[in-house]
């Protein structure tokens, strides 16, 4: 007999609120058998939760792991859903770099920002005092 989980035993293993199974069925990714009120996961479905849980670890959207699960396909070796996934983490990545980059540059206007304002102080005859990383005065 497959394995039969519970919704909170599968929401225990996975280490997900039950609300969130819920969500997740209520989205058709998640196709429980039903014993009067009582819902019945399977193995696939553990499966598929386990999906996209990574799915969500690696910053992909609920719309694109529900594409990606769409296209399992073992008999065809799953070669569109990998070849999708490569794609995806491709874009991911760029999005990443690109958000790595506003970063930096944001952390640049605020040095500049910062060093402007301790310029400005000290010309008007204020005291600039050094601030650390978490924004605490250093020194007197």
């Amino acid at each position: 007999m497959p394995n039969i989980y519970s919704i909170s035993e599968l929401a225990r293993e996975m280490t997900v609120t039950t609300r969130a199974i819920r969500f997740y069925e209520e989205q058709g990714l998640l196709l429980p058998e039903r014993c009067g009120q009582k819902r019945l996961y399977s193995q696939r479905d553990r499966v598929t939760l386990e999906l996209i849980m990574r799915g969500k670890r690696i910053g992909l959207s609920l719309a694109e792991c529900k594409d990606l699960i769409s296209m399992y396909d073992p008999a065809g070796g799953n070669s569109m859903q990998l070849s999708r996934l490569l794609e995806t983490i491709g874009d991911r990545r760029q999005q990443l770099k690109r958000q790595v980059l506003d970063i930096q540059k944001m952390q640049a206007e605020l040095d500049l920002a910062e060093q402007r304002c301790r310029l400005a102080l000290e010309q008007a005859g204020g005291v600039a005092h050094e601030t650390n990383n978490d924004n605490r005065r250093v020194g007197p």
